[in-house]
């Protein structure tokens, strides 16, 4: 109820139009009070419920002057607000047909920017009912024609900072459909190889709120070159904006969680190499993101022989395992037993006693219970054992603990 609570009658908690006041001071609506004398044949006040020897009924013209005058100014507010409303939808059409028409653009969209930032729900709405999404599109497309153009670059950059201003919009299907247009991806690719810093972080964005939503997004997205991958990388490498390297992490995770053929292509563009590189300096929840990645990659046969040339992956892996979550060192010995399970060379097998990875997968023998991990662990010093406890290197409590001199195992 947006009236205040005065003007309600307390039998219905309406908003009164013939106020009456009883012998008792308190003020009814009067077809409400009569009712409850000549109808239910009471003889109390509803409010305080004492009993009464008059039935009399005093207008209160004081409160209905109140009321009308309160109804009025509402009304009046309304009209202004609608008023008002209807002047921003002017100021807003007008704006879009400008940026539409006219070859210099970027001031304007810097001024819809503004308008969309700071406006309510009902002006984000109004701008998509207007068109306005399909106009950035059409904005941002242009570099596809005129990309050495630095005008035509700039107006792309800041329709995309207009895009990410608009989360409720960019949620909508409709949207989503109308962003996965061929033209409109190769745009953002571009700009994610060619951008500005902030453009970048706006293209990102975008990507991770388009792979949230249901839509077919990874067909179109494993049409997109090596190029495309190889900026994700850059960007998902930037020590400098971290929110776009998150963004740029795990819109990476939810392509390769969907594609096979989108794997291939990020080990192509040389993802098992950047992410082996700035996993040991990673923090805990992004070492935990980027070791999933390279286990998704280590599924693939590429991606395992991306692993074993680089030199650095086992450390690299052996560093973290046991060391940030239950989750990261599920994922760790899960890399391992991919790499061990395909034909290894004597070097990564060296590799895993040299950095301390064996020490480790026997440390995990310790956990109780069972689990997949433990079982892994197991099958792994079952297939390598023999040609570990060969090696100097080999801890002594380790051959016995694992019973390797009786050839247990």
């Amino acid at each position: 109820m947006d009236f205040p609570l005065h003007f309600r009658c307390p039998i219905s908690m309406e908003l009164m139009k013939d106020p009456v006041t009883i012998s008792t001071g308190v003020t009814y609506e009067r077809k409400n009070i009569e009712k409850w004398f000549y109808t239910c044949k009471k003889k109390t006040c509803p409010t305080t419920m004492q009993v009464l020897h008059s039935f009399d009924m005093t207008p209160n013209h004081t409160l209905k002057r109140l009321i009308l005058a309160w109804q009025n100014g509402k009304s009046q507010s309304q009209s202004h607000d609608d008023e008002l409303s209807m002047k921003h939808h002017d100021e807003l059409v007008s704006l879009i047909n400008t940026i539409e028409s006219s070859p210099f653009k970027v001031s304007s969209l810097k001024k819809l920017k503004s308008i969309v930032e700071l406006g309510d729900h009902d002006v984000k709405d109004d701008f998509k009912k207007c068109g306005g999404v399909e106009v950035l599109v059409r904005i941002i497309q242009q570099i596809l024609i005129e990309s050495s153009d630095f005008v035509t670059f700039r107006a792309c950059e800041e329709a995309l900072s207009v895009l990410i201003k608009l989360p409720i919009v960019l949620e909508e299907e409709e949207t989503i459909k109308t962003l996965l247009q061929p033209g409109c991806m190769k745009s953002m690719a571009i700009i994610l190889q060619r951008g500005s810093e902030e453009a970048r972080f706006c293209t990102v964005s975008i990507l991770q709120r388009i792979m949230k939503s249901d839509c077919q997004w990874n067909v179109v997205i494993e049409d997109q070159g090596i190029e495309f991958f190889k900026s994700l990388m850059e960007i998902m490498s930037d020590e400098i904006c971290s929110k776009a390297s998150s963004c740029a992490l795990q819109v990476l995770i939810d392509i390769l969680e969907k594609s096979k053929k989108s794997r291939l292509k990020a080990i192509e563009a040389g993802a098992m190499c950047t992410l082996i590189e700035i996993l040991p300096d990673s923090s805990k929840s992004k070492s935990e993101k980027i070791m999933y990645l390279i286990k998704m990659m280590c599924e693939c046969a590429d991606g395992r022989m991306g692993f074993i040339e680089h030199g650095l992956g086992v450390a690299a892996i052996t560093k973290k395992m046991l060391n940030i979550s239950n989750v990261g060192t599920k994922i760790g010995v899960k890399i391992i037993s991919l790499i061990c399970n395909s034909h290894p060379t004597d070097k990564v097998l060296d590799d895993l006693l040299m950095y301390g990875s064996v020490k480790k997968l026997v440390a995990l023998l310790h956990i109780g219970g069972s689990s997949t991990t433990k079982e892994r662990v197991i099958k792994i010093l079952k297939l390598h054992g023999d040609k570990w406890k060969k090696n100097p290197c080999f801890p002594y409590e380790l051959k016995n603990y694992l019973g390797l001199e009786s050839d247990s195992l």
